[in-house]
């Protein structure tokens, strides 16, 4: 069977160290475009020999490439706010989509991009649209879930994710992440990977349903805040934390989960650690090829688009819950820790 031709939306640092290395990894795929607003940025890509390149600036712009019938598909990673008016032009130009997650910039405009693909789905036909969320490929995650199935009850659980967002790191060195025209900033753009993995351990029983969060903005160059820490309710009652921070000289991060018969714990990596209860020592299991799950998901997309049916880890709803998860935080924390209900 003849290689998928595919197109890469985006020229920015996440398609040069994942994207670009996961679809070269990939023979389903053969690149055959890159698309980005400059030229010059597109040019430093260096996607390789025999692919063309589209800017906005240049003779040939995104509809161009669209019009190509050799291009069957396409990832996107774009500014957050550029994404959704991205997504259904190639839907409607009939090409599979993988969009760079957040969803959208919000639940209200992620509801209203749903549902217009599902309004339109006489107009892009077979096309598939996929949401890129990494965690969900973590073989890390996914086999800390199954240690956990064989522990009982869940009792806890905590998430402690910490970094220093300095301005010479070269995620702050992107013009939309400096001036965020979105809400929460680096805490919703990192923060619905943790809230996937975090949905990964409990599963759909212990889902989030009520969270009560403070933030903060600890340091000036990272508005509108880079810091949060939520007490969280699950649908069977139990109650654990989920603390983030790009502000802080405190640094790693954690994914711990109390059950009746042990403590699992996922850590960087790949290690993932079990402490059954009344053992006096951990043992340990190590996933050091996962990388960051970005291959997984790329051949993932490739499958979904040969079988004809989207991967469910790849859902525009899924997707759609980490992001409401994130919001309901940061929503809270506008309201001085009110409350807030998860319906997703």
């Amino acid at each position: 069977m003849a290689p998928i031709g595919l197109a890469i939306l985006g020229s920015g640092i996440f398609v040069t160290i994942e994207h670009l290395p996961a679809v070269r990894a990939c023979s389903d795929f053969e690149l055959k475009a890159v698309y980005a607003r400059s030229l010059a940025s597109v040019k430093k890509l260096e996607a390789g020999e025999g692919v063309e390149l589209y800017s906005e600036d240049s003779s040939q712009g995104l509809d161009a490439l669209l019009e190509r019938d050799d291009i069957q598909a396409v990832i996107i990673a774009l500014p957050i706010n550029v994404q959704p008016d991205i997504i259904k032009r190639c839907l409607i130009a009939g090409k599979h989509v993988l969009s760079e997650k957040p969803i959208t910039k919000d639940l209200k405009s992620a509801q209203e991009l749903i549902s217009w693909r599902n309004a339109n789905a006489a107009k892009t036909g077979s096309a598939l649209w996929a949401v890129a969320e990494n965690f969900r490929y973590l073989e890390s995650f996914s086999h800390a879930r199954k240690l956990l199935e064989g522990l009982g009850e869940v009792m806890s659980f905590k998430v402690q994710v910490y970094s220093l967002t300095d301005t010479t790191g070269r995620w702050y060195n992107t013009k939309w992440r400096q001036v965020p025209d979105y809400q929460g900033g680096f805490v919703l753009d990192g923060g619905v990977h943790y809230a996937a993995g975090l949905s990964i351990l409990l599963g759909e029983k212990d889902a989030l349903e009520k969270v009560s969060a403070f933030t903060a903005q600890n340091l000036e160059h990272l508005p509108p805040v880079d810091t949060m820490a939520a007490t969280c309710k699950t649908k069977s009652g139990k109650v654990g934390f989920f603390s983030v921070s790009w502000g802080t000289t405190d640094r790693g991060w954690e994914f711990s989960v109390a059950a009746e018969k042990g403590v699992v714990r996922v850590l960087p990596g790949g290690k993932v650690e079990l402490k059954k209860q009344g053992e006096d020592k951990a043992t340990e299991e190590l996933f050091k090829n996962e990388e960051n799950g970005v291959k997984q998901e790329v051949k993932a997309f490739a499958e979904s688009i040969t079988k004809g049916k989207l991967d469910s880890k790849q859902t525009p709803e899924a997707a759609m819950k980490d992001l409401e998860i994130i919001e309901k935080m940061l929503t809270s924390g506008d309201k001085g820790g009110e409350p807030q209900t998860i319906t997703g």
